[in-house]
């Protein structure tokens, strides 16, 4: 056992050791939702798993509170896969190894799993715990949210009994969030053309150390996308030493993530000096003008063994120009909610194989038609470069309801328990109440949790005081459900 344990609420605390001891990144949670059913069938729960993997849990409800309206918790199974460079971590077979600093709880150089894997500790906590009053209780837990929202979008019908729903995805204390932004995923194929590389250097041109971050609720940060700060570096270096070929170019590693390194493999011909003191020169350049966004910033090359094929002149510079010229970031911001972002995109992965760059974004946004306006801002971007786009996995946002009895609810015992009322929100991420809504759409929802910064990324980690305040808030709210 870790020292997290010895953490309060201590149930809670628990199941989030025992969630990071068994690995579930996206597409590999099977194994934590085996153990969750076969813990579920030892208590002499009901546990079910539906088609897709989805795991429904119910609870009776507590003595006295048999006639109250049955509530579901939810939470999703899996967590973003992300370590620093050089962290050997298999996620699909090594624990994530938490740790205690100051009030924090963060993990030895990997994402923390966090997000979502605290509120699947609550919800589990819950469940367990035989002194916390509640109504007829589910417990829903969804596959693979992380990279598509497939458990929500595939949910079994006519499934849920509840008629409030509680999502517990939320990432700051003294928030309560009643919607989010939908969004659909975009890939972006450049066709390029591979010639017999006789140039007589090859390098490695590496732009690491970004801070990264979710490409949701990060991307109105300034932090830098390393995807789209390679492409400017490139097309400078275009510029001043026209005479090189892309070999290669990648970086990222998950779609809702903000890329924190990239590389591309370059063969050239001409002087290695020169070449080498313009890119200092460009990393000097981008230290400065980054110095509070993205101060660990490095741009450095490498020599590297020499490929056997570049792209020729013509690839090398759609590449470059397409991948600099892609609008990327926030796009608008909403005249509706005051300080929420609308729309905005960010590339999150770029890949190279013998005959095409690459590249996933996802788009985002609060409304529909931003969304569908982003989208054809892609199509025409790249039919210019004569690349092509396609688009998948749309998902819908989860529209704002101000005035439902659990949002009301909710209001009142965090105004109990933090001393002020707290903030009603809309956030510019995918939640999945935004599906859950369209399967149940006389269902009452909210969304609250604990504070966690940087998720999806290798400095994620949760506030350990607020841990305890979301614990608190969410038992009272569960022993405050009004009868049918």
């Amino acid at each position: 056992m870790s020292e997290i344990t010895t953490l309060q609420p201590q149930l809670l605390w628990q199941w989030f050791e025992q969630i990071c001891a068994i690995p579930h990144p996206s597409h590999h949670e099977d194994k934590l939702a085996n153990f969750i059913v076969n813990w579920a069938q030892e208590k002499r729960f009901f546990v079910e798993r539906d088609e897709v993997g989805n795991v429904l849990i119910r609870k009776p409800a507590s003595t006295g509170m048999e006639h109250c309206i049955p509530v579901a918790l939810q939470a999703h199974l899996d967590m973003v896969p992300q370590a620093n460079e050089g962290n050997s971590h298999d996620f699909t077979k090594d624990p994530i190894r938490p740790y205690i600093d100051g009030d924090w709880v963060k993990a030895q150089g990997t994402t923390l799993g966090a997000d979502n894997g605290i509120g699947l500790a609550s919800c589990l906590a819950v469940l367990e715990s035989d002194d916390i009053a509640h109504p007829p209780l589910e417990v829903l837990l969804t596959m693979t949210e992380e990279t598509g929202m497939d458990g929500a979008l595939n949910l079994r019908r006519n499934w849920l009994q509840s008629e409030i729903l509680i999502n517990t995805d939320t990432e700051e204390i003294g928030e309560i969030y009643i919607g989010c932004a939908g969004g659909i995923n975009a890939e972006l194929e450049i066709p390029v053309q591979r010639e017999a590389n006789t140039f007589a250097h090859s390098f490695q041109l590496v732009l690491k150390g970004l801070r990264g971050g979710h490409s949701g609720v990060d991307i109105h940060t300034g932090r830098a996308n390393a995807i789209k700060m390679l492409a400017r570096v490139l097309a400078k270096l275009s510029q001043h030493q026209s005479h090189f070929r892309l070999a290669e170019i990648r970086g990222g590693s998950i779609r809702n993530a903000i890329p924190r390194e990239a590389a591309a493999i370059l063969a050239f011909d001409g002087e290695v000096n020169a070449f080498a003191s313009t890119v200092q020169n460009l990393q000097v350049l981008l230290k400065e003008e980054l110095a509070i966004a993205e101060p660990n910033l490095t741009l450095f090359l490498e020599p590297i063994a020499k490929p056997q094929s570049v792209f020729d002149a013509q690839s090398t510079q759609t590449v470059i120009n397409l991948l600099n010229a892609l609008p990327n970031g926030v796009i608008r911001n909403s005249d509706v909610i005051k300080n929420v972002v609308e729309s905005s995109l960010s590339i999150g992965v770029l890949k190279t194989d013998s005959a095409h760059v690459q590249g996933t974004i996802l788009v985002r946004s609060l409304i529909e038609s931003g969304k569908a306006y982003v989208t054809e801002l892609l199509d025409s971007v790249a039919s210019l470069a004569g690349a092509k786009t396609e688009f998948s996995a749309p998902y819908p946002g989860w529209k704002p309801v101000n005035d439902s009895a659990i949002l009301k609810l909710s209001m009142k015992h965090y105004a109990d328990v933090l001393g002020k009322q707290p903030d009603i929100k809309v956030i510019h991420a995918g939640l999945e109440c935004g599906l859950l809504k369209e399967h149940y759409p006389n269902i009452e929802m909210v969304s609250f949790g604990p504070t966690i910064r940087n998720a999806h990324s290798p400095d994620e980690k949760v506030q350990i005081s607020t841990v305890e305040t979301y614990w608190d808030l969410l038992t009272r709210v569960l022993g405050d459900i009004s009868t049918k």
